[in-house]
């Protein structure tokens, strides 16, 4: 049930490693957080919406189909 020393350090390094106020998985960590802001900005800020909006006003131009044609298939 209890752990032993060895165990006891192993933990304490990885702590340390993971957590320690200068350390590279730190900074990589709020690296990703910012990445996460500004791809969740990015998606609020949609180019896509304005694209869509004109594509609703856009007339349609399409030929209606003729009964002739419908016999000849």
């Amino acid at each position: 049930m209890f752990a032993s020393p060895v165990q006891l350090i192993i933990v304490g390094i990885l702590v340390l490693v993971l957590f320690g106020g200068r350390g590279k998985i730190s900074a990589i960590m709020g690296d990703v957080a910012k990445g996460i802001t500004s791809f969740k900005k990015g998606l609020k800020d949609d180019p896509d919406a304005k694209d869509d909006a004109k594509a609703e006003e856009a007339i349609d131009i399409t030929p209606p189909k003729d009964k002739k044609s419908k016999a000849k298939e």
